[in-house]
């Protein structure tokens, strides 16, 4: 292998590029116009432009372009497309993967599920052979993509319609499978690879099973609940379905263990790299699961076997993605002012400070892993590493990982796939941001003159002769009043410990804390333990907030137009969907606050929208104030002239 054209973006193919490159290996990276200087472009020895990720034959002329003799997929993308593998073989490129067949035997559940059955593996029951909760999800695909949880039959037909609809527009496939739903299951999961020559081993497992809406948001290996018996069965099972079906390269078996009875079975073969693998490196010796891959490719036989593979520590990955968790998870867009990756610990990510995230790819910004000498060491050390990262310019989940790893259950390890759809995670509270903010900001403005103070919304309410510097009046989501000769915000008393390159350290009430503070003209913002508050003065950008009852049905996030429902001059009901919109695997209707006739509509099917863009207005049949439940406003009074007062 001489040329690698890697057929991925973002972090991973950085980390396919890192290992190609310690191997002598020239790298191409394609790009389309919305990435044509991003770090992965930057990164390879080459590149080509592409019109889509996804247009199998641009990805394959590139490749032909560029003279190369591989291609590596990455995963998501065309990363488990038959259709792809056959056409790389058709070029004579090889394909860092299994073969078409295998794809195509084990890239789809419903197929997949029939092998397993041939192989002696136990798989989930039909939905048809028991009653209610069952899980609708799509035969084509992954990643949470097509799925919903049904249970009573009322739900059932509703359900399919959307899970076939996000099945059409993921995977171009609508095949939906309907199984028994687990309330209470582990994700269970086996790395395992194969060579050319037969040989077929597993590296352990990880455990999956903090997820949201079958997203994974926490990995970790080995899986801290299972027992020695249950993980010999579960290895030798992976083992045994790859080497039924002549598994070639590096793939992952997943499984649902059941927690009330113990039992386990077969969910899917992932044939690719999965997000998560950096765990499995970790705990089995750093080894090196992308070198492996390329390895297999070029035809030589796997290094080990089954008895030369152990585990070590234990290793928990977090999923950094641009989302608001804290506000219905809706998905962010943006550009980056601060980006702080934690050192100590790995970091696969490709962020970089002012780069634009848009909503056209996947939402995952990067991960944070460590590696402990036991579970408890490594749960400690992500909490310390998730409060040293620092994103700011747009919102990201960071605070949300840090406050789940930081929970007691987490820690007792008692969360299943279902505990995140029914458990809220509480939001961290913004006094202490808020303190920051402040006292940052009256240090400013102590510091400028009087001009520039006057262009500043953080500025001092002026000084006295004679006496002791008045307070600061800040003037944030409320006032804050800042005696820094007092040392004091708000009553509480402030020291300040450290400041350098936007990074802050204060004692609070005798307490140590940092944070990173970014204080602009127009608005302030903070990282604190992950997680990011902004914070605007009220009189800046103006009241942009819709008055409650009017009607107006605004985008809650930036995205694309996935389905109208109605037209203008249509009667609807309250809660009845009026447009769907889908953003980052994200599908969300947006419905009718009350009843009354569609107006002003302005989304159309396959459009993009900026974030509070307004797509269309509801008229209630009510006043406003009857549908809030207020007072019935009085009558104007009018002047002697008449004129309403």
């Amino acid at each position: 292998m001489q040329t690698l054209l890697i057929a991925n973006r973002g972090e991973i193919a950085l980390r396919v590029m890192r290992t190609a490159t310690r191997m002598g290996i020239r790298t191409v990276a394609i790009y389309t116009d919305l990435d044509r200087t991003a770090p992965h472009v930057r990164a390879a020895d080459d590149a080509r432009r592409v019109e889509s990720y996804l247009d199998i034959d641009a990805v394959v002329a590139a490749a032909q372009d560029a003279g190369a003799d591989a291609v590596h997929p990455g995963y998501g993308f065309l990363s488990e497309r038959s259709a792809f593998a056959r056409a790389l073989e058709t070029a004579g490129i090889t394909l860092v993967g299994p073969s078409a067949d295998v794809m195509d035997a084990m890239g789809r559940k419903d197929a997949a599920r029939e092998i397993a059955v041939a192989a002696g593996v136990p798989v989930v029951p039909r939905g048809d052979e028991g009653g209610f909760p069952v899980l609708v999800k799509a035969a084509a695909g992954g990643g949470g993509k097509g799925m919903r949880i049904v249970r009573a039959a009322s739900e059932l037909e509703e359900a399919r319609a959307a899970a076939a609809r996000e099945a059409l527009s993921a995977f171009g496939d609508d095949t939906l499978l309907v199984e028994k739903y687990v309330e209470r299951g582990r994700h269970i999961e086996v790395q395992v690879l194969g060579d050319t020559h037969g040989n077929v081993i597993h590296l352990y497992e990880r455990d999956c099973s903090t997820q949201r809406r079958h997203q994974k948001v926490l990995e970790e290996a080995p899986a801290p609940t299972i027992t020695p018996e249950v993980r010999r069965q579960i290895t030798g099972a992976a083992v045994a379905l790859a080497r039924h079906v002549g598994y070639v390269n590096a793939g992952t078996v997943e499984f649902l263990l059941d927690d009330d009875t113990g039992e386990f079975y077969f969910l899917e073969m992932n044939t690719r790299l999965q997000v998560e693998h950096p765990v499995t490196e970790l705990v089995t010796g750093n080894l090196d699961l992308v070198r492996q891959q390329l390895l297999i490719a070029d035809g030589h036989p796997l290094q080990w076997e089954q008895h030369d593979i152990s585990l070590s520590g234990h290793a928990i990955e977090a999923r950094v993605y641009a989302e608001d968790s804290f506000g219905g998870f809706l998905p962010q867009a943006g550009r980056t002012s601060i980006v702080r990756w934690p050192d100590g610990v790995r970091v696969d990510h490709a962020l970089e400070p002012e780069q634009v995230v848009s909503t056209s790819y996947d939402p995952m910004l990067g991960k944070v892993i460590v590696h402990g000498p036991d579970r408890e060491s490594a749960r400690r050390a992500l909490v310390d590493a998730l409060d040293r990262t620092a994103i700011l310019g747009l919102t990201t989940n960071t605070g949300f990982l840090r406050a789940l790893v930081a929970s007691d259950e987490f820690r007792d390890a008692t969360i299943d796939t279902a505990w995140l759809d029914h458990h809220e995670v509480p939001a961290p509270d913004d006094e202490l941001p808020r303190v920051f903010v402040a006292w940052v900001s009256a240090m400013l403005a102590a510091y400028e003159d009087r001009e520039t103070r006057g262009e500043h919304p953080f500025q001092s309410d002026g000084w006295r002769s004679g006496a002791d510097p008045a307070p600061t009046i800040v003037e944030l989501d409320r006032p804050v009043v800042v005696d820094r000769f007092a040392g004091s915000v708000d009553g509480l008393q402030v020291r300040q410990v450290s400041a350098a390159n936007h990074v802050l350290t204060l004692e609070v009430d005798g307490r140590l804390h940092s944070a990173v503070v970014n204080v602009q003209p127009h608005t302030a913002e903070v990282s604190y333990r992950g997680q990011r508050f902004a914070f605007e003065r009220p009189d800046v950008f103006g009241d942009h907030a819709v008055a409650a009852g009017d009607g107006a049905i605004t985008a809650p996030m930036p995205g694309t137009v996935l389905d109208v429902r109605v037209a203008d001059g249509d009667r609807v009901e309250t809660g009845q969907v009026l447009v769907v919109l889908e953003a980052m695997k994200m599908e969300l209707a947006l419905k009718a606050p009350f009843d009354g006739t569609v107006a002003g509509l302005a989304a159309t099917t396959g459009g993009q929208v900026a974030l509070g863009h307004t797509l269309l207005e509801v008229a209630p049949d009510e006043p406003p104030h009857e549908i809030l439940g207020l007072p019935r406003p009085a009558p104007p009074t009018h002047d002697s002239a008449g004129t309403p007062e």
